[in-house]
Protein backbone atom coordinates (compact mmCIF):
# COMPACT_ATOMS: atom_id res chain seq x y z
CA UNK A 1 0.00 0.00 0.00
CA UNK A 2 2.00 3.10 -1.12
CA UNK A 3 0.49 6.35 1.02
CA UNK A 4 0.56 10.11 0.38
CA UNK A 5 -0.42 12.79 2.57
CA UNK A 6 -2.49 15.92 1.58
CA UNK A 7 -2.21 19.33 2.73
CA UNK A 8 -4.80 18.59 5.48
CA UNK A 9 -2.91 16.38 8.07
CA UNK A 10 -4.32 12.88 9.22
CA UNK A 11 -6.02 12.74 4.98
CA UNK A 12 -4.20 10.49 3.46
CA UNK A 13 -4.21 9.01 -0.25
CA UNK A 14 -4.03 5.43 -0.31
CA UNK A 15 -2.63 3.05 -3.31
CA UNK A 16 -3.06 -0.17 -2.80
CA UNK A 17 -0.94 -2.63 -5.44
CA UNK A 18 -2.80 -3.96 -7.79
CA UNK A 19 -2.41 -7.79 -9.38
CA UNK A 20 -3.94 -7.41 -12.73
CA UNK A 21 -3.94 -10.58 -14.96
CA UNK A 22 -5.87 -11.90 -18.49
CA UNK A 23 -8.63 -12.20 -16.24
CA UNK A 24 -8.44 -9.20 -15.10
CA UNK A 25 -6.82 -8.09 -11.60
CA UNK A 26 -6.68 -8.80 -7.86
CA UNK A 27 -6.18 -5.52 -4.76
CA UNK A 28 -6.06 -6.17 -1.21
CA UNK A 29 -8.49 -3.04 -0.21
CA UNK A 30 -8.19 -3.23 3.61
CA UNK A 31 -5.75 -4.83 5.92
CA UNK A 32 -5.91 -4.01 9.71
CA UNK A 33 -2.25 -4.95 10.17
CA UNK A 34 -1.29 -2.83 6.89
CA UNK A 35 -3.62 -0.11 7.88
CA UNK A 36 -2.20 0.02 11.98
CA UNK A 37 1.32 0.51 10.35
CA UNK A 38 0.37 3.37 8.52
CA UNK A 39 -1.24 4.91 11.58
CA UNK A 40 -5.06 4.19 10.43
CA UNK A 41 -5.94 2.24 14.07
CA UNK A 42 -9.81 2.85 13.98
CA UNK A 43 -12.16 -0.22 13.97
CA UNK A 44 -14.47 0.11 11.08
CA UNK A 45 -17.86 -1.23 12.28
CA UNK A 46 -20.19 0.50 9.39
CA UNK A 47 -19.46 -0.18 5.41
CA UNK A 48 -21.62 2.33 3.17
CA UNK A 49 -22.33 1.87 -0.46
CA UNK A 50 -23.90 4.55 -3.10
CA UNK A 51 -24.74 5.09 -6.36
CA UNK A 52 -24.83 7.85 -8.13
CA UNK A 53 -25.48 9.15 -11.44
CA UNK A 54 -23.26 11.95 -13.75
CA UNK A 55 -23.25 15.02 -11.86
CA UNK A 56 -24.89 14.22 -8.58
CA UNK A 57 -22.82 15.95 -6.04
CA UNK A 58 -23.65 14.47 -2.36
CA UNK A 59 -22.39 15.93 0.71
CA UNK A 60 -20.83 17.76 2.62
CA UNK A 61 -21.39 15.26 5.31
CA UNK A 62 -20.03 14.79 9.44
CA UNK A 63 -21.73 13.45 12.30
CA UNK A 64 -21.55 14.80 15.78
CA UNK A 65 -21.60 12.84 19.17
CA UNK A 66 -20.78 9.68 17.12
CA UNK A 67 -17.94 11.09 14.79
CA UNK A 68 -16.50 8.98 11.94
CA UNK A 69 -13.52 8.39 10.30
CA UNK A 70 -13.74 7.02 6.68
CA UNK A 71 -12.07 5.03 4.00
CA UNK A 72 -13.34 5.96 0.81
CA UNK A 73 -13.12 4.34 -2.79
CA UNK A 74 -14.92 4.25 -5.90
CA UNK A 75 -15.50 0.55 -6.87
CA UNK A 76 -17.14 1.57 -10.79
CA UNK A 77 -16.73 4.77 -12.32
CA UNK A 78 -15.20 8.27 -11.10
CA UNK A 79 -15.66 11.12 -8.87
CA UNK A 80 -14.18 13.68 -7.17
CA UNK A 81 -13.91 13.16 -3.98
CA UNK A 82 -13.92 16.24 -1.06
CA UNK A 83 -12.48 16.58 2.83
CA UNK A 84 -13.30 19.55 4.51
CA UNK A 85 -11.84 20.19 7.65
CA UNK A 86 -14.47 21.86 10.06
CA UNK A 87 -12.58 21.50 13.42
CA UNK A 88 -12.88 24.17 15.59
CA UNK A 89 -9.24 25.88 16.63
CA UNK A 90 -7.58 23.58 14.01
CA UNK A 91 -4.72 25.27 12.43
CA UNK A 92 -6.56 24.14 8.67
CA UNK A 93 -10.07 24.73 9.82
CA UNK A 94 -12.22 25.53 6.26
CA UNK A 95 -9.45 24.06 4.23
CA UNK A 96 -10.00 21.43 1.47
CA UNK A 97 -8.61 18.88 -0.21
CA UNK A 98 -10.12 17.46 -3.49
CA UNK A 99 -8.99 13.81 -4.89
CA UNK A 100 -10.22 12.21 -8.34
CA UNK A 101 -10.80 8.57 -7.37
CA UNK A 102 -11.78 5.96 -10.00
CA UNK A 103 -11.63 2.29 -10.54
CA UNK A 104 -8.96 2.11 -12.84
CA UNK A 105 -6.39 3.42 -10.09
CA UNK A 106 -8.23 2.09 -7.40
CA UNK A 107 -6.83 5.18 -4.99
CA UNK A 108 -8.65 5.69 -1.54
CA UNK A 109 -9.06 8.80 0.27
CA UNK A 110 -8.74 8.38 4.19
CA UNK A 111 -10.10 11.09 6.48
CA UNK A 112 -10.58 11.20 10.27
CA UNK A 113 -12.66 12.15 12.73
CA UNK A 114 -13.71 15.92 12.31
CA UNK A 115 -13.99 16.34 8.37
CA UNK A 116 -16.46 16.70 6.35
CA UNK A 117 -17.04 14.29 3.46
CA UNK A 118 -18.68 15.04 0.03
CA UNK A 119 -17.88 13.83 -3.93
CA UNK A 120 -19.05 14.69 -7.27
CA UNK A 121 -19.99 11.74 -9.70
CA UNK A 122 -18.20 12.22 -12.86
CA UNK A 123 -19.12 9.18 -14.81
CA UNK A 124 -22.20 8.05 -15.83
CA UNK A 125 -22.89 5.88 -13.11
CA UNK A 126 -20.36 5.67 -9.78
CA UNK A 127 -20.46 3.62 -7.06
CA UNK A 128 -18.61 5.18 -3.99
CA UNK A 129 -18.16 2.60 -1.26
CA UNK A 130 -16.64 3.46 2.19
CA UNK A 131 -16.05 2.52 5.69
CA UNK A 132 -17.16 3.95 8.89
CA UNK A 133 -15.29 4.03 12.89
CA UNK A 134 -18.76 4.48 14.30
CA UNK A 135 -22.40 3.84 13.52
CA UNK A 136 -24.87 5.91 11.70
CA UNK A 137 -26.55 8.50 13.98
CA UNK A 138 -29.37 10.43 12.92
CA UNK A 139 -29.67 12.53 15.48
CA UNK A 140 -25.70 13.76 15.18
CA UNK A 141 -26.01 14.26 10.99
CA UNK A 142 -24.94 17.28 10.23
CA UNK A 143 -23.29 19.32 7.05
CA UNK A 144 -22.04 22.14 4.98
CA UNK A 145 -23.34 23.43 1.76
CA UNK A 146 -21.75 22.08 -1.14
CA UNK A 147 -21.12 25.23 -2.68
CA UNK A 148 -20.53 27.54 0.07
CA UNK A 149 -18.53 30.56 -1.13
CA UNK A 150 -16.25 30.95 1.35
CA UNK A 151 -14.68 27.61 1.24
CA UNK A 152 -14.64 27.86 -2.62
CA UNK A 153 -14.54 24.27 -3.72
CA UNK A 154 -13.30 24.13 -7.27
CA UNK A 155 -15.81 21.47 -7.93
CA UNK A 156 -15.03 20.25 -11.69
CA UNK A 157 -18.96 20.55 -12.99
CA UNK A 158 -19.15 21.94 -15.96
CA UNK A 159 -20.91 20.39 -18.29
CA UNK A 160 -22.30 17.87 -15.13
CA UNK A 161 -25.66 19.42 -14.02
CA UNK A 162 -25.17 19.52 -10.71
CA UNK A 163 -28.02 17.46 -9.41
CA UNK A 164 -28.26 17.91 -5.50
CA UNK A 165 -30.88 16.62 -3.11
CA UNK A 166 -33.14 19.16 -1.29
CA UNK A 167 -31.39 18.45 2.11
CA UNK A 168 -28.49 18.56 1.00
CA UNK A 169 -29.28 22.21 -0.97
CA UNK A 170 -30.54 23.51 1.83
CA UNK A 171 -27.45 22.81 4.29
CA UNK A 172 -25.74 25.89 5.97
CA UNK A 173 -22.62 27.51 5.22
CA UNK A 174 -19.77 26.79 7.25
CA UNK A 175 -20.11 30.38 9.00
CA UNK A 176 -23.66 29.56 9.65
CA UNK A 177 -23.01 26.52 11.79
CA UNK A 178 -23.00 27.20 15.28
CA UNK A 179 -19.91 26.40 17.47
CA UNK A 180 -21.43 23.90 19.22
CA UNK A 181 -22.47 21.70 15.88
CA UNK A 182 -18.64 21.76 15.02
CA UNK A 183 -16.09 19.08 15.95
CA UNK A 184 -12.92 20.00 18.41
CA UNK A 185 -9.57 20.22 16.98
CA UNK A 186 -6.79 18.26 19.34
CA UNK A 187 -3.80 18.68 18.66
CA UNK A 188 -1.93 15.04 17.85
CA UNK A 189 0.05 13.78 20.51
CA UNK A 190 4.00 14.83 21.02
CA UNK A 191 3.04 17.65 18.83
CA UNK A 192 3.08 21.96 20.52
CA UNK A 193 -0.28 23.41 20.90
Amino acid sequence: MRVRETALPGVLILEPRIFPDDRGFFLESYNRRVFHKLGIREAFVQDNHSRSNRGVVRGLHYQLGHPQAKLVQVVRGRAFDVAVDIRRDSPTFAHWIGVDLDDAVHRMLYLPEGFAHGFLAQSETVDLSYKCSDFYDPDGERGILWNDPDLAIAWPIEGLGPVVSAKDAALPRLSQVAASDLPVYSAPEGSPE
